[in-house]
């Protein structure tokens, strides 16, 4: 007996998994699981064909191509995903603007964007994060001034990750300066080709280029693009954050991760026996799986006691983002363990493999989990606050 599925849930999640080995191509979730960087075309063959299969956002509403599936269900979904190392389809598009804009948006909006994001005709990138307005994100001054055409923006966005493929972002901006700095902040859809936007690169310390930095120079803006109401789109990004922070958890990813750490630390030796007989190496790994446990549990409470109905954001998303972050982080550092080990480093990357360099790569790019999304410093704040009461 499971202790969190009934017979049902396990057929389906069995039936899930059947599907991503059998569809998703073995060359796309054998990067995912080595830990390797996705090209582009990776990330749109793998969402397009889940969405052929009405799998992309089935956390949607039904209209939109969302399926009627429970909590517990979506749940399943999301492991699966990530225990068989298939993409999570693009965060931006399907757990970010468009549960936003089906929530909030118009009907126009959402018969123009929201098709579009589940196919990954349009590749959205996320404006929220300013050079001094990271952590404190409604300092933000990045301003959007009225005019007779449309909303004229200026101002500087960072962070923005995968901006260099992008055909949308979605920005918050500020409207009214004269408002306290929370109430003056409206949530806009920009086309990335508008005269006036300018995409610079930032490579991050493993090499890679997945963040840059977006310049907004007095780019107009159709007012047919304001999400909501003005002014109130720091409702819409509490939101948006709150699905972001329960995303980050990523439960079955570190479960994966911690599984080929198991696999591989019995093939690679530590002096004169593998490495999985070294009682402290051991001990460190059972810690992990204990703590993903608990957080398990933590998440099916969170899901047992959803509201279906309610837009408003759940404070529980801080713990799963604070704890899911720390487990990925614990699982990047033992997988690094094992491929140092011996200087482990095969020719090619599969499933029960790993490079050294892409252990360590993947060791400096999960640094980022604790940080994004809000850091845990501020999720601590806002678990002391809103569930402690302190």
């Amino acid at each position: 007996m499971h202790p969190f599925y009934s017979a049902a849930e396990l057929r389906f999640r069995d039936e899930l998994r059947d599907f991503f080995r059998r569809e998703i191509p073995e060359r796309i979730r054998a990067k995912v699981s080595a830990g390797q960087p996705l090209e582009k075309a990776d990330l749109v063959e793998s969402q397009r064909i889940l969405n052929a299969h009405g799998l992309a956002v089935p956390h949607w509403p039904k209209e939109w191509g969302g399926r009627d599936w429970t909590p517990v269900q979506r749940a399943i979904f999301t492991e699966e995903l990530q225990r068989t190392a298939v993409p999570l389809p693009l965060q931006f598009n399907c757990y970010m603007v468009g549960p936003v804009i089906a929530a909030f948006g118009s009907q126009a909006q959402k018969e123009r964007f929201l098709p579009r994001a589940a196919n990954l005709d349009d590749w959205w990138c996320q404006g929220f994060s300013e050079p001094d307005a990271g952590s404190d994100l409604a300092s933000l001054k990045t301003k959007a001034v009225r005019t007779a055409d449309g909303y004229l923006v200026s101002g500087q966005k960072i962070w923005t990750t995968y901006a260099q493929y992008a055909d949308w972002i979605f920005c918050l901006v500020r409207t009214d300066p004269a408002a306290k700095k929370q109430a003056g902040i409206s949530f806009l859809l920009i086309d990335m080709a508008s005269p006036g936007v300018t995409v610079r690169p930032i490579i991050t310390m493993d090499g890679r280029h997945e963040v840059n930095e977006v310049f907004l120079d007095n780019v107009l803006v159709p007012f047919e693009n304001l999400v909501g109401e003005e002014n109130k789109g720091w409702d819409y990004a509490k939101y948006l954050l709150a699905n972001e922070r329960a995303g980050i958890a990523r439960i079955g990813l570190s479960k994966e991760r911690i599984a080929r750490v198991r696999r591989l630390a019995r093939q690679t030796r530590a002096g004169d026996r593998p490495l999985w007989d070294l009682e402290t190496f051991r001990a460190r790994v059972l810690q992990v799986e204990v703590e993903l446990k608990a957080l398990e549990f933590t998440q099916m409470r969170v899901l047992a006691e959803s509201d279906h109905g309610s837009h408003a954001p759940n404070p529980m998303s801080s713990i799963l983002k604070l704890k899911g972050s720390q487990l990925q982080q614990a699982a990047s550092e033992l997988m690094m363990e094992v491929a140092g080990a011996e200087g482990f480093s095969p020719a090619s990357a599969d499933y029960e493999t790993v490079s050294s360099a892409v252990a360590f790569e993947t060791y400096l790019n999960f640094r980022k989990v604790s940080i994004y999304g809000g850091s845990n410093e501020i999720q601590r704040n806002i678990i002391a606050k809103t569930i402690l009461n302190l």
